[in-house]
């Protein structure tokens, strides 16, 4: 009666969802304080204060009919105009708001990018680890969904076996920098090798080969590093972008996608993009917030906490013997499992009730993922139970 594979996605949550829900559970059962939930990628960080004035500011100022009706359905000029601004002020780019399409935050981004590039026979290209919901978007729209297996020594694109994925199928490759669920930014030296190689295969197969860049963590970054923005390096990129981690407003759903003026056949890759949008329902981004994320444009929350969590929390797991690459950005740590079965290890955490995601769901056994975007002093808190789950491997 009903699509087999709806049935299946709904009827399981995603184990990240899953282990929260257990924390539910527990927190009930023992009292919050006593659960240490690191799985959840929610910022704890609160949003600048600037947002609240801005929502209060146009609730109290704005025409009502106006501010909550109905946007154009790539979402509102004006806005657009000012988010472009505000990029180009950042990056030196050239935008304006007719490269814009407003969306419902990064998710909705990525599967209207998705929907606008998949014909038939389509591949879609990822680096291990990625955030889970790639392969679920891809598939959703027909594609096939590739996996390149990670470099677990930096969690720097896998060169060698990327070049063996590439073939005259693939349509786009998605990356994600900072990465989820390693923390880890991909260098200048790194993009360009990667742009490198898509221009001689696109030229190869006759075709281009597209990026899908997803940028939701840009801004959390640390140490000075920068993030390279990909459409000044490879003209064939989408980016998708959400206010979620940087504004830290996650459930307000708001981002947007940008088509720059270079990408092969721009005119009609922004057509395809409303087209997309337009048959996923994904039109008209919530009127609010879209004008809140263009007076909030290039602000963020406080990243400095993250960095003090980060910083407390790998140089603890590091003088307890875990090994782990250093995040430069976003809020997660991805260290190595204590056992080859990242799921036994993570059952053996939650006997001292610390949840932790295994690193199978990112397409890279072996591994865990820790959220630290949660209070400091549940990380002070919890490190008697890392070191404990240590122990039992001693």
């Amino acid at each position: 009666m009903f699509a087999e594979k709806m049935v299946e996605l709904g009827s399981k949550r995603s184990t990240i969802r899953e282990i929260f829900e257990f924390g539910n559970k527990r927190a009930a059962q023992v009292g919050r304080e006593n659960i240490f939930d690191f799985s959840l990628g929610n910022p704890n960080v609160p949003a600048p204060k600037s947002v609240s004035d801005t929502i209060v500011r146009l609730v109290k100022e704005e025409d009502a009919a106006a501010l909550h009706g109905y946007t154009s359905a790539q979402g509102d000029a004006m806005v657009r105009n000012r988010i472009a601004k505000s990029l180009n002020e950042i990056h030196g780019t050239h935008f304006t708001g007719d490269n814009l399409y407003m969306t419902v935050g990064a998710a909705a981004s990525l599967c209207v990018c998705f929907k606008a590039l998949a014909q038939e026979g389509d591949e879609f290209i990822a680096f291990a680890p990625y955030f889970p919901e790639y392969k679920v978007f891809a598939e959703g729209v027909g594609a096939k969904f590739v996996v390149v297996p990670a470099d677990p020594d930096s969690f720097q694109i896998n060169f060698a076996a990327f070049e063996k994925q590439l073939t005259s199928k693939t349509k786009a490759v998605v990356v994600n920098s900072p990465n989820n669920p390693t923390g880890v930014v991909y260098s200048e030296e790194t993009i360009l090798k990667l742009v490198k190689l898509l221009k001689e295969k696109s030229q190869e197969y006759g075709h281009p080969i597209y990026l899908i860049s997803d940028e939701p963590y840009r801004e959390i970054v640390f140490d000075g590093v920068g993030v390279p923005y990909l459409t000044q390096y490879y003209d064939n990129t989408f980016v998708c972008y959400s206010y979620s981690k940087s504004l830290s407003m996650p459930g307000e759903r708001i981002g947007y996608i940008v088509v720059p003026d270079e990408m092969e056949g721009a005119k009609e890759a922004y057509a395809a993009v409303c087209g997309a949008g337009r048959v996923l329902g994904y039109v008209c981004a919530p009127a609010l917030f879209q004008r809140v994320a263009s007076e909030c444009a290039g602000q963020t929350s406080d990243v400095a906490v993250y960095q003090k969590n980060r910083d407390l929390l790998y140089h603890a797991l590091v003088s307890m013997g875990y090994s782990c690459v250093k995040p430069e950005g976003a809020f997660y740590l991805f260290p190595r499992s204590l056992e080859p079965d990242a799921y036994a290890f993570c059952e053996k955490a939650k006997s001292l009730d610390l949840l932790l995601v295994p690193g199978d769901d990112f397409d890279c056994p072996g591994h865990v993922r820790i959220a630290y975007c949660v209070k400091t002093e549940m990380i002070e808190r919890s490190l008697a139970a890392f070191e404990k789950l240590a122990a039992m491997y001693r």
